[in-house]
C-alpha cells in the first residue's frame, strides 16, 4: 500500500518572540498574546461583602439581604453579583478556594473567555479576594433599638392553667413560626408576640389558626402621616383568643346545641384539640368535632378541669361490644384509690381527705367507659366524681338525674411509675429562655413562667403535667420535638466508666424494688408493665452520636 503523507502544516513566526505557531490573525503566540492582551481588564481583583452577624446573613445587592452558609452556590452568586465588568466577558466557570474561617476572607477562582481579535478567544484563570465586612441588617437594627415594632400579636386564653401555652410553644418551635419574632413578652392570660412587619404578624395568626380553635380581631393606629405625599405610618395590633377547653375537659353541652350535633349527649368529655376539638361520650362512643367558627356562635365553658381528676382502682371491666377506632366500650367496676388500703397510724388518717374517710371511699361503683382497650384490673385511672360535685351551671342542672353517671373515666395513670422520680433522658426547647435572648431558643421554659411572684409554683405544676402529658400520650408526643439530654448521658457513661473494665451495670429499679419489699409496701414497687416510655428513636438531638451502649444503658 503506497504511503500518502498528509498536508503539510504551515507556521510562522512569532511577531515577538519568534517561535513557530500556527498562522493566526495577531502573528502572535500565546504567551505573548496574554501578556499583550489582558482580558481581566475592568475586573477588581478585590472587593467586599457585607455580612450581618446577628442574624447570619449577607447583603444581596441592592438591598436584600440573604441567609448563605460558607462556599454555598448562594454565596457564591452574592460574590459574582459584586463585581463589575463580567458582563464583557463569558464565565465559565468560578469555585471557592478554602480560606481559614477565622480570616475573614474569601477567596474566589474565576476562569473567563473573551475574543481578543478577529476568531481568537483567549481564556485566562485568576483570583478574586473578597474582604467580609461586618455590620447590622436593617432587621437587626431595629431589633437593638427599642419600642421599634410594628405588629404586635396578643394571644389570650381564658383558664387557670399555662398548659396549652406550653404546648403551643413546642409547636411554634417545631414549625419554625418564632424566627420573624422580634420579642415575646408574657402577660396575664396569655403571650405577646411582637413583630417588625405586618406581614410577619399575620403569617403567626394564620398559623395559630392552623393548629389551635382561635378567633381573631384586628385593630390599627395611627402614628403619622405625610399629608404632601399621602403616606402614614401604622402600628397593628391583633388580638387571638383561644378556645377555653381543654383536652380531658369535662364539657357539658347545651342541650339545644347538643341536638344540632347529631344529638349528642350533653355531657362529654375533650378528646382531642387542634384547630377544632373533639368531644366524646364515654357512654355511645358518639363523637363530634365542633370548629372554632360553630363554638364561638354560641360559646360554653368546661364544667371541670384535669385539676379536678380522681385516682379510682379498676375492679372488674367487661367489654360490651361497642368498638369505634381506638375507644373500646366497656362496663366496669371501680372504687376511690386506696380505698381498701388499711392505715395503721393516726398519722396516715390525718392526711386522709374527708371524702376518702367517709363511707364513699369504699364504695364500689359501676360505670361505663371507653377506655377498655387499655384498661385492666388493678389498673389506676382518673376520672370525675360526679355524685359528690357541685357545678354550677345552668345546662348541668337541667339534665335528668338518670342522664348522670356517678363516675366519668378519662384516662389512665401510672402512679407506681410517678413514685420513682426517674430522671428523664430527654428535654424540651423554649422560646427566648431569657429576658435578653430575643428571638432565641434555649433549653428552660422561657417566656411561659418568666414572670414569677406567686404564678410561679403554679406554672412548675403545670409544666410537670404537661411532661407527663408527653410521656402517657404516644399521639400528643408526636406533634412536637423532644430533644436528647446531653447531661443524662454524661452521668449514664460516667456511671459505666466507674466500674472499671470488668464493671457491672446495675439495674436500679431492681434495687429500689428489693428496698421496698424490705419495707412491706411491694405493690407500690412493681412498675406498670404497659408505661408508654419514651423511645430513643423518638429523640433528634444528638441521635446521630449514640452508640449501642447508650441505647441498651437507657
Amino acid at each position: 500500500m503506497e504511503f500518502v503523507p498528509g498536508p503539510a502544516v504551515h507556521r510562522v513566526l512569532c511577531a515577538d518572540c519568534g517561535t513557530p505557531i500556527v498562522p493566526n490573525s495577531a502573528n502572535l503566540c500565546v504567551a505573548c498574546l496574554r501578556n499583550t492582551v489582558d482580558i481581566t481588564e475592568g475586573i477588581p481583583k478585590q472587593s467586599s461583602v457585607s455580612f450581618c452577624r446577628n442574624c447570619e446573613r449577607f447583603l444581596s445587592p441592592p438591598q436584600s439581604w440573604t441567609l448563605a452558609r460558607p462556599e454555598s452556590q448562594e454565596l457564591l452568586a452574592i460574590c459574582l453579583k459584586r463585581l463589575k465588568g463580567l458582563n464583557k466577558v463569558r464565565l465559565t466557570e468560578a469555585h471557592f478556594i478554602w480560606t481559614e474561617p477565622h480570616s475573614k476572607r474569601l477567596r474566589v477562582s474565576l476562569t473567563i473567555q473573551k475574543e481578543v481579535l478577529t476568531s481568537t478567544i483567549l481564556e485566562q484563570i485568576f483570583e478574586i479576594e473578597y474582604l467580609v465586612q461586618h455590620g447590622q441588617c436593617p432587621d437587626c437594627t431595629k431589633l437593638a433599638a427599642k419600642n421599634t415594632w410594628k405588629a404586635l400579636v396578643q394571644v389570650r386564653q381564658k383558664v387557670s392553667h399555662k398548659r396549652t401555652f406550653l404546648y403551643l410553644e413546642q409547636l411554634i418551635l417545631k414549625h419554625g413560626t418564632q424566627k420573624d419574632t422580634i420579642s415575646v413578652k408574657e402577660v396575664r392570660d396569655g403571650l405577646d408576640f411582637f413583630y417588625s412587619q405586618r406581614s410577619h404578624a399575620i403569617k403567626m395568626v394564620e398559623f395559630l389558626a392552623g393548629v389551635v380553635p382561635v378567633r381573631s380581631k384586628g385593630s390599627e393606629q395611627l402614628l403619622s402621616t405625610d399629608t404632601h405625599s399621602g403616606t402614614a405610618n401604622y402600628k397593628f395590633t391583633y388580638s387571638v383568643e383561644i378556645v377555653p377547653i381543654c383536652k380531658d375537659d369535662l364539657v357539658c353541652i347545651p342541650p339545644k346545641q347538643a341536638r344540632q350535633l347529631s344529638n349528642i349527649s350533653p355531657l362529654t368529655i375533650c378528646t382531642r384539640v387542634g384547630n377544632s376539638f373533639q368531644l366524646l361520650d364515654p357512654a355511645t362512643l358518639q363523637t363530634c368535632e365542633i370548629p372554632a367558627q360553630v363554638y364561638w356562635r354560641a360559646p360554653f365553658v368546661s364544667l371541670a378541669t384535669v385539676t379536678d381528676l380522681v385516682e379510682f382502682t379498676i375492679l372488674d371491666v367487661e367489654p360490651s361490644g361497642t368498638v369505634r377506632g381506638k375507644w373500646v366500650s366497656a362496663d366496669a367496676q371501680v372504687a376511690m384509690s386506696g380505698a381498701f388500703k388499711s392505715h395503721g397510724s393516726i398519722s396516715d388518717q390525718d392526711t386522709i381527705m374527708d371524702h376518702e374517710n367517709s363511707s364513699v371511699s369504699t364504695q364500689i361503683f359501676h360505670t361505663r367507659t371507653h377506655l377498655g382497650a387499655i384498661l385492666q384490673p388493678g389498673d389506676t385511672a382518673l376520672g370525675y366524681h360526679l355524685s359528690n360535685a357541685n357545678f354550677n351551671s345552668d345546662d348541668f342542672s337541667s339534665l335528668p338525674s338518670s342522664r348522670i353517671p356517678d363516675i366519668i373515666l378519662v384516662k389512665k395513670t401510672y402512679p407506681n411509675r410517678r413514685k420513682k422520680n426517674k430522671t428523664r433522658n430527654w428535654k424540651l426547647r423554649s422560646i427566648a429562655k431569657e429576658a435578653g435572648e430575643e428571638g432565641e431558643t434555649g433549653a428552660g421554659r422561657g417566656v411561659v413562667g418568666r414572670m414569677g411572684g406567686r404564678d410561679q409554683k403554679k406554672v412548675e405544676e403545670d409544666y410537670e403535667l404537661f411532661l407527663q402529658d408527653l410521656e402517657e400520650d404516644p399521639e400528643l408526643r408526636g406533634t412536637v420535638n423532644l430533644y436528647r439530654d446531653a447531661k443524662m448521658r454524661d452521668a449514664t457513661d460516667g456511671a459505666r466508666k466507674k466500674g472499671g473494665q470488668y464493671g457491672m451495670d446495675v439495674d436500679e429499679m431492681d434495687t429500689s424494688h428489693t428496698t421496698n419489699v424490705a419495707d412491706g409496701d411491694e405493690q407500690d414497687a412493681e412498675e406498670e408493665a404497659d408505661f408508654p416510655a419514651v423511645k430513643i428513636e423518638e429523640l433528634l438531638e444528638e441521635f446521630d452520636e449514640m452508640t449501642l451502649g447508650d441505647s441498651e444503658g437507657s
